[in-house]
């Protein structure tokens, strides 16, 4: 089976980056494939992605050593088995607040006796391999995002559970679940010590711990704080910021 680089990189240590692919655009996607990253995530949370759209950017990912990841509506075995069995190679769960809920994600991405993912789909084997089917549990990442104060409260609970392969604070959600202003880098102080207690947390029970960045400086601090999975904000906010930044150097002749 296609190794996942990703994996192997978080099990020695090392720090892993990506992006949100929040369009569901296949040429963006390749485009971001070509630029570097070690992941794309197809975001179908909060973006009108469907399944269709998914396999079409996983066609277009595939043209790279890139690692296919998609971010799931919820925390819905039915959902994370079909996702799956198109090719992802790393699923995030958003918004896992219990160990019950961590566990149930976890299972549904694994065939049994690991869990109980159902044996089915074509692509899973015609991307990853033909021994797809024996291997996956080893390969397929399961990053549980973890973005509310309960979930900060039971971390440690959260991490007793077998077979996560990440944790992943989404920052905006976070603050919004501590009632204090949202945005990348948070500097509020009660943000600040959610973030720690997480990091902290995952580094005492070996699990790594990744965080939403708002841009390469911060990526580069996190990583000296020991966050291993990063993703710098988005397609649609690259896009943005060097439309305005391109638009914003122009110099245009005074109306007459």
């Amino acid at each position: 089976m296609r190794k996942n680089i990703v994996k192997e990189k978080l099990k020695r240590g090392e720090p892993s980056i990506g992006t949100w692919v929040a369009t569901g655009n296949p040429l963006v996607a390749e485009i971001l494939a070509h630029a570097g990253f070690d992941w794309l995530t197809v975001d179908m949370e909060h973006n009108a992605i469907d399944m269709e759209t998914l396999l079409a950017c996983f066609y277009a990912i595939a043209t790279t050593d890139t690692v296919p990841f998609v971010r799931v509506p919820w925390n819905d075995p039915q959902v994370l088995k079909r996702v799956l069995d198109v090719g992802a190679y790393g699923v995030v769960v958003p918004n896992v607040k219990t160990p019950e809920e961590a566990e149930m994600a976890v299972q549904a991405c694994r065939y049994p006796p690991e869990g109980f993912r159902g044996v089915g789909g074509l692509r899973g084997r015609l991307y990853g391999g033909p021994d797809y089917y024996q291997k996956a549990n080893e390969e397929i990442a399961v990053i549980l995002m973890i973005e509310d104060t309960e979930a900060v409260r039971r971390i440690a609970e959260i991490c007793n559970v077998p077979g996560i392969d990440a944790l992943f604070i989404g920052p905006n959600d976070l603050a919004a679940s501590l009632g204090v202003p949202t945005g990348y880098d948070n500097p509020h102080p009660d943000h600040k010590a959610a973030v720690r207690q997480v990091l902290e947390t995952g580094k005492r029970f070996n699990i790594p711990v990744g965080i939403h960045c708002g841009s390469a400086e911060e990526v580069n601090r996190r990583i000296e704080e020991g966050f291993l999975w990063m993703p710098i904000v988005s397609d649609a906010r690259f896009l943005d910021a060097a439309a305005k930044s391109a638009m914003g150097q122009v110099r245009l002749p005074a109306p007459r």
